[in-house]
């Protein structure tokens, strides 16, 4: 608070040289001149006196035959001359101090918490509609028939709750936790399971349908596995009807299947030669200003780096301002290593496989080579694999009592 008080009313660092400075010393004691900070360097004194003190000292000097030299000064009476001399930077600080002010008047940030189902974009699509945009005056807002508008508009939102937070419309809503139900509607008019492709039956389980083929047999791609057409026997062993139902069973194809990937023998690589170029920008909400520029380099890549000032950023004001550094670099080509191709394919090979356990394929023998040609390395495999059947068809439809020789 010392330190406070001595910066408001102006003090200096002098220095004190001469016949008697410690006598000079003694008389400022007795006359209430304070100093402090007292350093002694060879036959000189340097000390702070406030600006007051010093005003008081010619008499002390000629009695005491020593003299002073002002090294530098401190406190309010030396800094506000020196700014009013600035009238560009004492305009600047007015301005700033009513742009301050005036923006606390308006709304700069609009914030949506506890949607879940309906996202942000239709949300703020609504507050447009409704003129509750960013920019406009606090006193223009309306919040309690805001909330009744929320509610009206989405039935889905059980409870909603706006506030101002400085400049920031804070918007809180809670949906309905009540779970949604999907109708589903039944399959009346029945599907077989058929083959995806050529293949012998390894394994078959029927839930539900009639079964076509059993275990061994070799089908074609389109085949019919299990029909989901049930023929229900009058006694004399005539179809009365058909029932049709949705085929469910597990299948298994033993079947061939092939895998093919490759990489050009060479690669581009960016090689920074250290030449950077900078510009900058200001960003005002959406709008971005910036000054015009050539293309800096012929080829480059751009970093961005934004930033708000503190101030702006309490205030929720969305004005920012920004630098991108463009660096140049070159392209340089390289030859892929036979070990470094070999593993990029052979990562391209164990995706492939991945992919294939997650649905459920089982591998029974693989044969995998990798060869260089004229342009590329190749990684080609052919595989026994084991897979589930998944494919379905609409089942026909069938005239009751047209198969009368039927035998169940």
């Amino acid at each position: 608070m010392i330190k406070f008080l001595k910066y408001i009313r102006g003090y200096l660092r002098i220095r004190l040289w001469g016949f008697s400075p410690e006598r000079f010393m003694n008389l400022c004691s007795n006359r209430g001149i304070l100093l402090w900070d007292i350093v002694r360097e060879g036959e000189s004194y340097y000390m702070c006196i406030s600006l007051d003190g010093f005003r008081e000292l010619k008499p002390i000097l000629k009695k005491t035959g020593t003299r002073v030299a002002i090294l530098e000064r401190y406190g309010l009476p030396f800094l506000i001359p020196r700014l009013l001399k600035r009238k560009i930077f004492i305009l600047g600080l007015l301005l700033t101090f009513v742009f301050w002010i005036v923006s606390t008047f308006y709304i700069w940030n609009i914030e949506l918490t506890g949607n879940q189902r309906i996202t942000d974009d239709v949300f703020y699509s609504f507050l447009k509609e409704n003129q509750v945009t960013v920019g406009m005056r606090r006193d223009a807002l309306d919040i309690g028939g805001l909330e009744k508008q929320i509610r009206r508009q989405f039935p889905e939102i059980t409870w909603a709750s706006a506030r101002l937070d400085g400049t920031k419309l804070q918007i809180d809503i809670k949906e309905n936790d009540a779970p949604i139900v999907i109708e589903r509607t039944e399959t009346t008019c029945g599907t077989d399971l058929v083959a995806d492709y050529d293949g012998t039956v390894t394994a078959i389980i029927v839930r539900s349908g009639v079964p076509q083929v059993s275990v061994g047999d070799t089908v074609e791609k389109g085949t019919v596995l299990v029909e989901g057409r049930i023929p229900i026997f009058n006694e004399d062993k005539t179809v009365r009807e058909y029932e049709y139902v949705d085929a469910d069973a597990d299948i298994l194809l033993e079947h061939s299947t092939s895998f093919s990937e490759s990489i050009p023998l060479d690669y581009i690589e960016k090689t920074y030669t250290g030449r950077e170029k900078e510009s900058y920008y200001l960003k005002l909400g959406s709008q971005t200003c910036r000054l015009p520029e050539e293309r800096p380099f012929l080829v480059y890549d751009s970093l961005m780096k934004e930033t708000r000032p503190l101030a702006l950023e309490k205030l929720d004001i969305p004005v920012f301002w920004g630098s991108v550094t463009h660096r140049e670099y070159q392209n340089t080509e390289h030859f892929y290593t036979k070990e470094e191709a070999e593993t990029l394919l052979n990562q391209k090979l164990m995706d492939f496989l991945t992919d294939l356990e997650e649905k459920g394929v089982q591998i029974i023998e693989k044969n995998v080579r990798i060869n260089r040609n004229d342009t590329s390395w190749v990684i080609e495999g052919a595989f026994l694999v084991r897979e589930p059947v998944t494919g379905r068809t609409e089942t026909a439809r069938m005239e009751d009592g047209l198969e009368a020789d039927f035998e169940p």
